[in-house]
């Protein structure tokens, strides 16, 4: 059974950094285009970083400059660092996993970790 686990959330003052981990298992890591996604209190599920199979990342422009995504094929790990964090970016940040185009599979999504950012 394919499962992604993310780690690496918690409590963060303005500015501060945290780094994201997404864990897959049982999944053919180099086959499947990654994302994290957010979720604030009140709000809808919102994109904020993908990264393609072959490595090639895109930002909502709210974190642009800010967020890196990346992933170690090695690992099967998908990273996303956080840096001069902003009380706007709390939220329950999900990993989601889904098959490159015209690859049939399944799309999976992680149980979440809460990023907090507050003085």
């Amino acid at each position: 059974q394919v499962q992604l686990v993310e780690s690496g959330g918690g409590l963060v003052q303005p500015g501060g950094s945290l780094r994201l981990s997404c864990a897959a298992s049982r999944l053919i890591f180099s086959v499947y285009n990654m994302a994290w996604y957010r979720q604030a209190p009140g709000k809808q599920r919102e994109l904020v970083a993908s990264i393609t199979a072959s490595g090639s990342a895109n930002y909502v422009d709210s974190v642009k400059g800010r967020f890196t995504n990346s992933r170690d094929y090695a690992e099967n790990t998908m990273y996303l660092q956080m840096n001069s964090l902003k009380p706007e970016d709390t939220a329950i940040y999900y990993c989601h996993a889904g098959p490159i185009p015209g690859l049939s599979g399944h799309d999976y999504w992680g149980q979440g970790t809460q990023v907090t950012v507050s003085s």
